[in-house]
Parts: structure tokens; C-alpha cells; sequence
């Protein structure tokens, strides 16, 4: 039962590629429930991640960076992008602390936004990077002349600057009324898919432009000791699916070593996320031009 004056709603992220709104959900959130690379396109479905507090709970729906459709992957994150501000209370746009105008694909969804009634915070992300002496209203007018939003403010997801005053300003923002979901969730995806998705940032931040976003994850077998109270460690098996022959070399490395780090560093954040150790096995294989393939896509999550 919620107290009196208790707030819940769904507030969406929006922006360009790569200006870090999975980090800025998982700082809000508290606990890493987005996965974080460098790299654009690593957000590919739409998350619902959820915070929950006395006096709120706030769903954050992170979603895929928006630029030019180029395959069926690409028509797919586009979709997932726009459907996101669908049935919400509250956009936080986010852009990169600093001199930066909006690039010629943002122009269209910044045209959508400005359009929409749905209050929006345009949230100045990676504000450490700003010298004290850029006036922040004046490098982001191009935006607040778009958007026209509610509030401002800048913050910075690495170092914790200013995130307890973007919460409570996305709370104040927020109707009244019951929790969406029960309290001790974080988000609304299985343990499976945060699997999935673990292993795909290693891939990204391992093999970085080496390997480009060709790459799919797909889980085989996921046990763990909740599950199989016989089971010491959960035991995950993975498949990681690329478009050639030479990225799946590349994947490998020269007898295994890199593939051996991605399963290592991906081990280490699943018995993080789970709390739990895990045996987790790794295999490459090539499926030609997945990302062309409707088929393919809904396979591994990406389509309808």
C-alpha cells in the first residue's frame, strides 16, 4: 500500500547516439540494469527499469539512439525509439554538456518532441567535461529553442553530479498514484535477457570498431542455484552469432585469448548482477546477413 502523495509514472530517454543514457538510467536507478559501451547502437530494446522509493517509483524506459534507418536492425531501433514516447509522463532528452548543436537526423525528432504535450527536462549529461565558464543556457539554445521544456539541468552520470536533484525533479513531474510495478523489481526484462545483454557489452567493448554491430547474442542455457537448488553455480551457455567468417576470427583472437577475456569480464558482471558464481561457456557462430532477415531479427528480439 502506497502512502498518501505517492507518485509513479513512465519518463522515456531520448537522444542522439552514444551521449550516455543508459548510464544516466543505471546512476538513477542505482544498480546497472542498462549496458554501457561507447559504441552507438549498443541500446537495441526498450528497458524498463525501475526505481523505487517511499514516496515514488519512477520506470524509466531507455531506448535506442535515433539516426538513418540503413537495414531492418536499423528500421527496427527507429521504431523502438518513437514508440518509446507513446503513453508517457515525462521526456528527459538527453544531450552532451557543451558547444554542440543537433545533428542533421536529430533535427526530426526534435521537430516530434517540440510537437508533443508531454512535459520534457532536457538533461545536460557529462557535465564534468564543462569548463565553469561555458554558460550552459547559451550552448544548448538550439535545444531549449526545439524542445521549449519544463527545466534544465545539467549532471554527470560518472560522477554522480547532480543525480539525487534530477530524480527528485523527475518525481515532482510525476502524477499521483500507485506503483506500475511490485517494488522489489528492477526491471521488467528475466535474468535471461540481462544475460544476453551483459555478453553483448563485452563483445562492444572488447573488440570495439573491429567488430561492428553484426553481432547477436543468444542464450542456450541458463540454470541457476534458485532454480536448481543442486546447482552450486549457474551454469549459462551462450551462442555469439556474427555476419562473416573474419569477425568470428576476429571474436576468437589468436588462440581464444579474446574470446577468453570477453567470457571473462562477462563472468565477472553476471555473478555481479546475479549474486551467484557462473560457469559460463561461449561459442562464435556466423549466420550471413542476420540483420536483413525479419526472421533472424524476431529470433533474437529485435523484431514483431
Amino acid at each position: 500500500m502506497n502512502p498518501e502523495g505517492h507518485r509513479a509514472g513512465l519518463v522515456t530517454l531520448v537522444g542522439r547516439p552514444n551521449v550516455g543514457k543508459s548510464s544516466l538510467v543505471n546512476a538513477l536507478v542505482r544498480e546497472k540494469v542498462c549496458i554501457v559501451s561507447d559504441r552507438p547502437q549498443t541500446t537495441r530494446n526498450r528497458i524498463r527499469s525501475i526505481d523505487s522509493s517511499e514516496k515514488a517509483q519512477i520506470v524509466f524506459v531507455d531506448t535506442p539512439g535515433v539516426y538513418p534507418a540503413r537495414n531492418r536492425l536499423g528500421e527496427f531501433l527507429l521504431e523502438e525509439a518513437k514508440a518509446s514516447l507513446e503513453s508517457v509522463d515525462l521526456i528527459l532528452y538527453v544531450v552532451e554538456a557543451g558547444p554542440f548543436s543537433p545533428e542533421p537526423e536529430e533535427q526530426g525528432l526534435l521537430e516530434l518532441i517540440g510537437s508533443l504535450k508531454v512535459p520534457k527536462i532536457l538533461v545536460a549529461n557529462k557535465a564534468d567535461r564543462l569548463r565553469d565558464e561555458v554558460p550552459l543556457q547559451a550552448v544548448l539554445k538550439p535545444y531549449l529553442d526545439a524542445l521549449n521544456p519544463v527545466s534544465m539541468i545539467a549532471v554527470s552520470a560518472k560522477t554522480g553530479f547532480n543525480i539525487g536533484a534530477l530524480r527528485e525533479k523527475i518525481i515532482s513531474f510525476l502524477p499521483e498514484g500507485p506503483s506500475l510495478f511490485p517494488e522489489d523489481i528492477l526491471m521488467d526484462h528475466p535474468e535471461r535477457f540481462l544475460a544476453q545483454e551483459l555478453i553483448r557489452e563485452q563483445v562492444f567493448r572488447q573488440t570495439r570498431d573491429e567488430v561492428p554491430h553484426g553481432v547477436a547474442v543468444e542464450i542456450e542455457t541458463f540454470k541457476t542455484p534458485f532454480e536448481y537448488p543442486e546447482r552450486q553455480k549457474a551454469l549459462i551457455q551462450a551462442t555469439i552469432y556474427v555476419e562473416r567468417p573474419s569477425q568470428k576470427g576476429i571474436l576468437i583472437g589468436a588462440g581464444g585469448k579474446r574470446l577468453k577475456e570477453i567470457g571473462r569480464l562477462a563472468r565477472l558482471s553476471l555473478e555481479e548482477s546475479l549474486g551467484c558464481p557462473v560457469f559460463l561457456e561461449l561459442w562464435v557462430k556466423v549466420l550471413p546477413d542476420w540483420r536483413k532477415s525479419p526472421q533472424q531479427l524476431r529470433r533474437f528480439g529485435y523484431g514483431r
